[in-house]
């Protein structure tokens, strides 16, 4: 059993250094997993009871201490004066909940190995895999955040392919190849490996080389269309612990003006600010008697060709129970929604808004409203609120009034990368991430996130304009290199001429298709799973 917890923290530790932000390592990924597969081999040969228990055990190790080295950063967002049980609550989501997801993968694996050959068993895991990251992007407890595919991002040029496959290619490449390692390592042990030269390493030479060799090729040959439009994007550096009560909302708009003003030229076709810039709670149907709103008018009538978007905290007052989130004050007796929303100005009055879909399990919206209404008051002391955000279902486009249009993504929703091309389906030329990561600290969180911007330019192959309130701010070309970026913790703002591009990659127009094959095949392995014990039961 010691051997076997060796192996289990060496995976976990492989796994870590190979993630972001750790430059030049992920190719590591693609033998992390060889230790915890052999731990597993270790416990199905072994003259033991409860092995699927001891597979249970020691595959969780492995995945929760991956998860909490990478993300530890979660503890950093939770609010000091929050009860540590709920706190401890909100963490299982980032932490344990991924962990035993993983888990159960590496578990029915085991399963099916009892009852069918090793090739179909790899088959069954690498589906059980890719289903259980499907399902953890899809669900209300949702948090992709550890995609084995996510996982090359801070070495984006082995993963151009992204553009034909997105990250879900990345997760299969790494578990292939920890598939193929495994079997060639058994094989040398086994003294075999000579008789198996075709089977093994011929197959792992290409699987390995050949991703490489093409995603170098496409990096070095790809060529942007050129079709120029000036984009500014701003870093107020708004400590985000002062800035929805210390600091003025009127002294952060004119922060954020003046930064604006200081790169700002006269072809300039967007100003973009991060996530809450304008931070006042403001009714969306009376926005424009908003001082905010005025102030912004003046700053825009110096730019005349010129859009600002912006991240604002807003709210709809409605007569009834409109929506599903929506909240109900006793007192006015009304109903009303509130939003982490993105709004769009341009001089001449004209308003567009987008309320943010993908919203943070526990902090923007109680999971499972209905079922788990009793945890409202838990989630309640992080996001401030009894009710979770409201929230839209699709992706919409801002246009300016030249007509480009641009993709306004909220912070979180930047790690998905189908949802990100539905705004390429509706003729979004560039992505705009407005965030506020300032939440995390100096962590490798921050940096994640930055990097993770990377893969949605390589699939969509549109440049990204990133704003950060607190870091990090930065442009990203269509190859997923960053042109541009501020410091931590330093305001500023950075201009930029980028190419809008209006084709479509694969990837945008067929979306995680890999995934979902891989959903339904862990469907048909689940089934057999079924009919084995139901079998078993039987006779």
């Amino acid at each position: 059993m010691k051997r076997n917890y060796q192996l289990v923290f060496l995976s976990a530790f492989l796994l870590w250094f190979a993630w972001p932000p750790i430059p030049f390592s992920s190719p590591i990924l693609l033998i992390a997993l060889v230790p915890i597969l052999l731990a597993t081999e270790n416990i199905i040969g072994a003259q033991a009871k409860k092995k699927g228990k001891l597979i249970f055990r020691t595959a969780f190790l492995c995945f929760f201490a991956w998860n909490t080295a990478s993300i530890y950063w979660v503890f950093n967002s939770l609010d000091s004066a929050m009860p540590t049980w709920v706190a401890a609550l909100i963490s299982l989501i980032p932490f344990g909940l991924g962990a035993v997801l993983m888990t159960f993968a590496f578990w029915l694996y085991y399963r099916l190995r009892l009852i069918t050959s090793k090739v179909w068993s790899y088959a069954g895991l690498i589906c059980f895999w890719i289903g259980y990251e499907y399902l953890h992007q899809s669900w209300d407890l949702a948090f992709p955040w550890m995609n084995l595919g996510n996982g090359f991002a801070a070495t984006h040029q082995l993963v151009q392919w992204y553009e034909y496959t997105g990250v879900y290619g990345g997760t299969l490449w790494v578990l292939l190849s920890n598939i193929l390692f495994f079997e060639i390592w058994q094989a040398l042990k086994a003294g075999t490996l000579k008789m198996n030269k075709t089977r093994l390493i011929l197959p792992t030479i290409i699987l390995v080389t050949l991703p490489v060799l093409i995603s170098l090729f496409i990096y070095f040959t790809h060529t942007e269309k050129s079709n120029p439009a000036n984009i500014v994007v701003v870093q107020p550096n708004i400590d985000p612990y002062k800035k929805f009560g210390s600091m003025p909302p009127s002294e952060q708009i004119n922060r954020l003006i003046h930064l604006s003003d200081s790169v700002g030229q006269s072809n300039t076709e967007y100003f973009i600010w991060p996530e809450t810039a304008i931070s006042q709670g403001t009714e969306e149907k009376t926005f424009r008697e908003d001082e905010s709103f005025k102030t912004i008018q003046n700053f825009l009538n110096e730019y005349k060709n010129a859009n600002l978007i912006s991240g604002i905290e807003s709210f709809s007052i409605y007569d009834s129970a409109a929506t599903v989130t929506a909240r109900y004050n006793k007192n006015s007796g009304i109903y009303f929604d509130v939003f982490n929303a993105a709004v769009s100005i341009e001089n001449s009055g004209t308003l567009q808004f987008y309320h943010k879909s993908k919203l943070v399990p526990g902090v923007e919206q109680t999971p499972f409203s209905n079922a788990l209404s009793f945890l409202k008051p838990a989630f309640a002391a992080f996001g401030g609120a009894t009710g979770s955000y409201g929230k839209q279902d699709e992706p919409s486009v801002f246009y300016s009034q030249s007509g480009i249009g641009s993709a306004p993504v909220i912070c979180y929703e930047s790690i998905w990368g189908e949802y990100v091309a539905d705004y390429i389906k509706k003729d979004a030329q560039f992505i705009a991430i407005i965030t506020n990561d300032g939440w995390w600290g100096n962590t490798s969180g921050k940096d994640q996130h930055l990097h993770y911007a990377k893969l949605r330019a390589i699939e969509t192959r549109r440049w990204v304009a990133r704003s950060a309130n607190t870091g990090i701010s930065a442009f990203i070309n269509q190859r997923g290199d960053i042109v541009q970026r501020s410091k931590w913790w330093v305001q500023g703002a950075l201009k930029q001429d980028i190419n809008l591009n209006e084709e479509l990659s694969f990837y945008v127009r067929f979306g995680d298709y890999i995934a979902r094959g891989g959903s339904i095949g862990s469907g048909v392995f689940a089934l057999i799973l079924i009919i084995a014990l139901l079998k078993k039961r039987k006779f």
